[in-house]
C-alpha cells in the first residue's frame, strides 16, 4: 500500500503557544463546558438527541492546526449552514435537522480495499485519538468561517481498511432520511449527496473525519454524527452525515459536477484566480466580522493552506482542474 508523507505546517501557520493556550482556556471556561465534565465519546453521541442539548466532547488541542484568525461564534457556526437535505435557506438546517435520526449509525467501507466492512459509530470513535483543530472554511458562495472541529485524520480509517494498489480515489456518500429531510424532494441535485477526493488528498493530514465542533459532539445541522472536513477546498467538498465511503480506481461522479459541471469542478480547491461563472472568488465575507458594509477580505490561495497542499497539484492546470 502506498504511504503518503507530508511536511509539517510552516511556523507562520502555527499559533503561538500563549495565544493557543488562552483560546482553549476561554473555550473550556465557557458555557459549552458548564454542564459538566466530558462524557465518554459513545455516551456523548448517544445523549446528543436534540440540537439544543449538546453533549461535551473534549479532545486534545493540536497547536499545529490552529490559525491566528478569530473564531466564528458558535451561534453562527450552528445556525448559518448549507445542508440542502433540509432546505436551501441557510436557517433551514438548524430549524429542521433536529428530527434526523443519528442512532444507531454506521459507515460502510467498500471498493478497492483489503478489509471492507461496516463500522459502527462507537468503533469509528475509538479508532484514533480525537484532536481539536481550528480550520478556516470557505463556501463557494463567497462567505467564510473559522471553526474549531474535533476529529482525527481520515487517513487513520483508510489505513485500517488497507487500500489496494488500484485505489486512486475516495467517494463519500451521505445519508437519506426522506421522512425528515424535506430537501430531498428538491431536484437541485440527484440524491444521495456524493463527493470525492483523490487518494493523496484523502490521506493528507489536514483531511479530517469529524465528530464534533466547538467542544461538543456535532449538532445535526453540522453533519452529525460524522462528516468530512477538507479545509483547503470549498465547503461543498466536506460531506455531512456519512454512511458510505467507497475507494475506487476511477474518478467518481460527484453530485455538484453531475448537476452543474460548468460551475463546480471535481477538485474544488479554493482559488481566487478562478472565477465562478456567476460571481468572483477573489474576495470573501467572514461571517460575524463587522456589518454589511465591512470590506470583504482577499481570498487566500488554497484557503491559506498553500504551504501544506500546493505540492499535491504540481504541474496541474488549476483553471482547467477547478
Amino acid at each position: 500500500m502506498t504511504r503518503y508523507h507530508y511536511p509539517e505546517p510552516k511556523s507562520s501557520e502555527i499559533t503561538p503557544e500563549h495565544v493557543w493556550t488562552k483560546r482553549r482556556q476561554l473555550l473550556a471556561s465557557g458555557a459549552l463546558m458548564a454542564a459538566g465534565g466530558a462524557l465518554p465519546l459513545a455516551s456523548a453521541m448517544a445523549q446528543r438527541s436534540k440540537s439544543s442539548d449538546w453533549a461535551p466532547l473534549v479532545a486534545k488541542p493540536n497547536p499545529q492546526y490552529v490559525v491566528m484568525d478569530a473564531l466564528t461564534s458558535q451561534k453562527d457556526v450552528t445556525t448559518y449552514n448549507n445542508f440542502y437535505e433540509f432546505g436551501l435557506d441557510k436557517a433551514d438546517p438548524a430549524k429542521y435537522a433536529g428530527a434526523m435520526k443519528i442512532e444507531p449509525w454506521s459507515v460502510e467501507i467498500e471498493g478497492e480495499v483489503a478489509k471492507p466492512g461496516t463500522y459502527g459509530l462507537e468503533e469509528l470513535l475509538s479508532l484514533s485519538p480525537m484532536q481539536d483543530r481550528v480550520y478556516r472554511m470557505r463556501c463557494v458562495e463567497g462567505w467564510s468561517m473559522v471553526i474549531p472541529w474535533i476529529g482525527y485524520p481520515l487517513s487513520a480509517l483508510l489505513n485500517k481498511v488497507e487500500p489496494t494498489g488500484n485505489a486512486k480515489y475516495v467517494e463519500f456518500v451521505t445519508d437519506m432520511q426522506p421522512d425528515v429531510m424535506r430537501g430531498l424532494s428538491s431536484s437541485v441535485i440527484d440524491w444521495p449527496y456524493r463527493e470525492g477526493l483523490r487518494m493523496d488528498e484523502a490521506m493528507h493530514p489536514l483531511t479530517l473525519l469529524t465528530f464534533g465542533v466547538y467542544g461538543t459532539v456535532l449538532p445535526n445541522q453540522n453533519g452529525a454524527p460524522v462528516r468530512l472536513v477538507v479545509p483547503w477546498k470549498y465547503g461543498f467538498k466536506s460531506a455531512k452525515s456519512l454512511v458510505k465511503i467507497r475507494v475506487t480506481e476511477k474518478q467518481p461522479l460527484t453530485s455538484w459536477v453531475a448537476a452543474a459541471a460548468s460551475e463546480y469542478g471535481f477538485y474544488a480547491n479554493v482559488n481566487p484566480e478562478v472565477r465562478h461563472p456567476r460571481w468572483t472568488q477573489a474576495t470573501e465575507r467572514r461571517i460575524g466580522e463587522g456589518g454589511f458594509f465591512t470590506p470583504k477580505r482577499p481570498t487566500l490561495m488554497f484557503n491559506g493552506y498553500a504551504d501544506q497542499v500546493a505540492s499535491l497539484y504540481a504541474g496541474m492546470d488549476l483553471r482547467k482542474n477547478y
